[in-house]
């Protein structure tokens, strides 16, 4: 039986199924020996990243994905090649390599160390990193606490608490707006430097993430954006948050009609035609280039800046041809 399927999207009657008999099911009834196979050889993808959990719970509206060949790692999503900018007993601040996500989904935090060696996460490598680094087995390392993430397509700077007080004080910082963060991102067209300033809501009325204009709904979310060099029918920016909302960038700047290259979400704003991408941006062009933020335990100062990665610079540079 020749196991192949076209992209599909989960229905509400398979909701809450496990990817594993939604799969079967969807294939006429293979073996579940075949049909865990494919899983475990990556060939099957939810949304934008592989999943190699045959038990995942589906939800309704997710696409899946079945691949003819099995997908290979992320270059960089190896420990030995993960560049740590900074680590203490408090703090660890890494350059987050784009096509890994920064942290497990749920359905996945029980799994062993043998099985995340086969789809890593940054919160694995880095703890792997440390590890290295120190010359200790990691499960004898203080577990690494989420205080901020990137989009698994972003690139850039991520730092992870390492203590129960860096935790507490650094999302503090947080939701205080008090951590500098800077992005570059490429749009298309003339975009001019202004502050974008809208309530967020999770859904502004077709399923996706929005800004609202009903009063006292959502959460406020401002973006300070500047130019830092006219393309050759696009811009590349300079966005500052002053919040942190979930894709918070990528809303603002589609919703002022600059969608970021790369993106396959924003790409429609509501109620509008959806934008057509004819950059032919090697990913989402979205890259974290400046992280700061005061020491929990020392209280200094502390400064981090990582230029534009490789596949992003060759991308500038075809559109400054």
């Amino acid at each position: 039986m020749a196991l192949a399927l076209e992209p599909f999207a989960v229905s509400p009657q398979e909701a809450g199924f496990t990817l594993a008999k939604v799969l079967r099911s969807r294939l006429g009834g293979p073996s579940w020996g075949e049909v865990r196979g494919l899983i475990a050889a990556r060939r099957v993808q939810i949304g934008d990243a592989v999943c190699s959990d045959e038990a995942r719970r589906l939800k309704e509206g997710e696409l899946v994905t079945l691949f003819e060949h099995p997908k290979p790692l992320p270059r960089a999503a190896h420990p030995e090649r993960l560049v740590v900018r900074h680590l203490d007993e408090h703090v660890v601040v890494v350059e987050k390599p784009s096509g890994v996500n920064t942290v497990r989904h749920p359905a996945e935090l029980e799994w062993s160390e043998e099985r995340r060696e086969l789809d890593p996460t940054l919160e694995d490598l880095t703890q792997w990193a440390v590890a290295h680094q120190q010359g200790r087995p990691a499960r004898e390392l203080p577990r690494l606490r989420i205080v901020h993430r990137l989009d698994k397509e972003t690139s850039g700077l991520v730092v992870f608490a390492r203590s129960v007080l860096a935790e507490r004080d650094l999302g503090l910082q947080f939701r205080k707006h008090t951590v500098v963060r800077r992005y570059l991102t490429v749009v298309p067209g003339t975009l001019t430097a202004r502050t974008i300033r809208s309530n967020l809501v999770e859904d502004r009325g077709d399923g996706r993430r929005g800004s609202t204009k009903l009063p006292d709904v959502g959460k406020e979310a401002v973006t300070h954006v500047s130019v830092e060099e006219r393309l050759n029918g696009y811009t590349l920016l300079s966005c500052r948050l002053e919040t942190g909302r979930t894709h918070q960038i990528r809303i603002h700047l589609s919703e002022a009609g600059h969608p970021v290259c790369g993106d396959k979400v924003y790409v429609k704003r509501f109620n509008a035609p959806v934008f057509y991408d004819r950059s032919a941006a090697p990913r989402l062009a979205l890259h974290a280039t400046e992280l700061g933020f005061t020491h929990p335990a020392t209280g200094a100062a502390l400064h981090w800046s990582m230029p534009l990665p490789s596949d992003l610079v060759r991308f500038v540079e075809r559109l400054r041809g």
